[in-house]
Parts: structure tokens; sequence; C-alpha cells
């Protein structure tokens, strides 16, 4: 293995698999993509203009001339190509800024302070890490890929149809005075303890992830139960968790618009309202929830309670009877 280099741009070709020696200009004729349109493409991707910068590599002429060949052959329209660009690099952005912080996380020690890590030792990290975490990468995608395809086929729709699932909302009641509180550090490992763990408890309660939002958790479910479990589940995970801030969630169940990988509808802005009715350390959902999981199979639900509450109005959406849900204590415990 050859030694690290000192300088920073032989990490940079390191990480892209090349040196960066094409202008933007030079790197479209050499790809045969109009000049504008690889402007459009690279903006899709979530980087901004470099002028006559030597900004690009050999690789990203490859991929510039294998989008243009599916364009040319008709595979993908220039609007879907575009579409399909700015999926990746909304979702990969987030991902590298995430993976890159953990890694210096733990070369730091934990400190946060990352002063010490020198470029040598950043270059050997990530040529050990780079081939090996690169077919992962492609292996998840290929996952979620087929994953997503399932779930189309099997409710006969498409991404963008209306379709009718459980929504469920948690957020931390205090956080924002729990911001002004702690130092950036702190408040950082609260959202990452409350984000990891809320992931791990939705995807085991057979509920589905669709985003974190600092002090929220958003979800979804075919079956009412499973979201709802998702929610009770969550309120047990962080009991006597001095870190996180108590939790409160609210669920709805409805037609939901499926787009971009975010869920947009009324019955979402439902369970959000119904989120911030429900006092702390509770679940409360709507009436259309209350009935599945009342209806459902008794074994299901069978350790749950359904409590009608006060019908109250709700900005935007009328009057709304909300239901409680709790878990039955055992007899004797």
């Amino acid at each position: 293995m050859l030694p690290a280099p000192d300088d920073a741009e032989d990490l940079d070709a390191l990480i892209l698999g090349a040196p960066r020696r094409w202008t933007r200009a030079e790197a479209a004729e050499q790809a045969g993509v109009p000049l504008e349109r690889a402007r459009r493409y690279w903006r899709a991707l979530g980087f901004a203009d470099t002028g006559g910068a030597a900004a690009f590599t050999d690789r990203d002429v490859d991929a510039l001339r294998r989008l243009q060949a599916l364009v040319d052959a008709g595979e993908l329209t220039e609007d879907l190509a575009v579409g399909l660009l700015r999926a990746m690099g909304h979702t990969t952005g987030r991902l590298a800024v995430w993976q890159v912080d953990l890694v210096m996380d733990y070369l730091s020690g934990g400190t946060g302070l990352r002063e010490g890590i020198s470029t040598q030792i950043a270059y050997r990290t990530a040529q050990r890490l780079l081939p090996e975490l690169e077919p992962l990468l492609v292996h998840s995608w290929r996952l979620q890929v087929a994953a997503a395809v399932d779930r189309v086929i099997e409710d006969d729709a498409t991404l963008v149809d209306a379709v009718h699932i459980t929504v469920g909302f948690a957020d931390l009641v205090g956080f924002t005075r729990l911001s002004r509180r702690l130092e950036q550090r702190e408040l950082a490992d609260v959202v990452e303890r409350f984000e990891a763990r809320s992931a791990d408890v939705v995807t085991a309660a057979g509920a589905r992830l669709v985003k974190t939002l600092g002090d929220e958790v958003l979800w979804i479910a075919e079956r009412s139960i499973a979201a709802v479990t998702a929610g009770l589940d969550l309120l047990d995970a962080f009991v006597g968790d001095e870190q996180v801030p108590e939790m409160r969630v609210g669920l709805a169940t409805g037609l939901v618009i499926s787009r971009m990988g975010d869920v947009f509808g009324t019955t979402v802005n439902l369970a959000s309202r119904l989120t911030s009715l429900a006092r702390p350390g509770t679940v409360l959902v709507d009436r259309t929830t209350a009935d599945e999981i009342t209806e459902a199979a008794p074994g299901s639900v069978a350790s749950l309670a359904v409590a009608p509450l006060w019908p109250r109005p709700l900005r935007g959406l009328g009057l709304v009877e909300p239901y409680l849900v709790t878990r039955r204590r055992r007899a004797g415990a």
C-alpha cells in the first residue's frame, strides 16, 4: 500500500476515483452532451455551477455519456433523467454527510474535535472503507428498489396514486426549550439517539419509516395495527431515557399521496394535528384508525384499549373525535 499523501487534492481524487481534469464545457464536449443539458444534469444532482474551473473527472464524463445514451435511445426522456438525478442527489447528499460525520466522530474518539484528524488519517480511512462501502451502497439501493416495486405491485397502484394507509407522527415534547439549554454537540447526540432508535422500533413493528425531522419521526403502514404498535413501542423505547425528552404520538388512516419518497394529503395533516393535541406519553388516533384496530383479529388487539375523547375542532380539518390508545395492563402487573 502506498503511503498516504499530504495533499488534499490526492484525497479528493481517491474519493472520486480519478483526478479533476475537465471544465464543464470540456466534460460536456467529451461526453457528446449539449452544454446546457449537462449544466441541467449537474444542478439536478445538487451542485452549483463551477464556471471555468477544472472540476470534472473522467468518471463524470463517462456518467454523462451513459445518461445521454439512455436519453438518445428513448429509454429516458430528458425530464425523467433530471428527475432521477434529483432523487439521487437529494438522497446521496444527506447520506454522504451523515456517513462522513459518523466516521469523523469515530476518528475523533467521540469528542467531536476534528482538528487532530490529518489528511493522512483521512486518506488511509477512505482507502480502506470506500472499496467495501461502495458495493454495500449499491446492494442496499437494489434492496430498497425491490421493496418499493413489491409495494406497488401488491397495492396495484403507482407511486403517485392515492393509497389507503395509516400515517404515524411522533415528536419530542419541549424540544425547543431543550435546544436552548444544551450545547450543540449534546443536542446533536439527543437527535441522533432519537432518530436511530426510532428507526429500529418502527421497522421492528412492521411499519415503514418515511423520514425523521430532528425532533419528529414520520412512518406509514398498510395495516393500522402495525402503525399503532410502532407508536406504542416508541413510547416504551424511551421510558427512563434521561437524554431524550418525553414523546407524544398521533396517527390517522385514509388516502395518502406517496411521492418522491414522502407522503402528503389530509390524512398526513390529521396525524400531525393529533400529535400536537396528544399529551406527553400518549397515543391519539382518529376514528378510522380506532375502528380498524378494533375490528382487527382479536389476538392482535387483545392487549390494546381504545377510548374515545371529546370531539374538538382542529384547524383546517373541522370537528375531529380523537381516540386514546393504550396497552392493557396484565392482571397483577
